[in-house]
């Protein structure tokens, strides 16, 4: 566990202090990331065949449940998959509650290098990316990074 949120927490090679991604989800809205100043965001690559991209799709529910309205925006870019109806109709049986972006190799670039499923970037709430992740993350290992960053600045 300690490995996971020690690779979660690693900083950032960029040396640009924010970042811009401009992405429409599937429900026609846009998703960027200045819409979301003040909250964190986390931008999750997945696919619906990976079966870690499966697992970890319950724990990020939970956390838009319990955060989305104040802190913290999941989204979700949907890869390597057949067609539109394929990814909407995975993401209601899983009852994803958080915006789903479908995604290509444009889409990606706007963000990082994307060398596995699920890959996962998390900017903070004045747009600076601050992690990286490379495979699942839990609900505990974002929630005790957020938190860790929020405690410190209120000290």
């Amino acid at each position: 566990m300690r490995n996971r949120i020690l690779s979660f927490i690693a900083l950032s090679l960029f040396t640009a202090s924010a970042w811009a991604f401009n992405f429409t989800d599937t429900q026609g809205h846009a998703q960027n990331l200045d819409a979301y100043k003040g909250k964190w965001v986390l931008v999750n690559f997945w696919a619906t065949w990976c079966p870690p991209c499966q697992e970890e799709i319950p724990d990020l529910i939970s956390l838009q449940t319990q955060y989305g309205k104040t802190r913290l925006a999941i989204i979700g870019v949907a890869m390597d998959y057949r067609n539109a109806k394929q990814v909407t109709t995975f993401a209601a049986s899983m009852h994803i509650n958080y915006p789903i972006v479908l995604g290509d190799a444009d889409i990606a670039g706007q963000i990082g290098e994307i060398s596995g499923l699920p890959t996962s970037y998390l900017f903070n709430p004045a747009g600076k990316m601050v992690g990286y992740q490379l495979g699942a993350l839990t609900k505990a290992a974002v929630e005790q990074y957020i938190n860790s960053k929020t405690d410190t600045k209120k000290k």
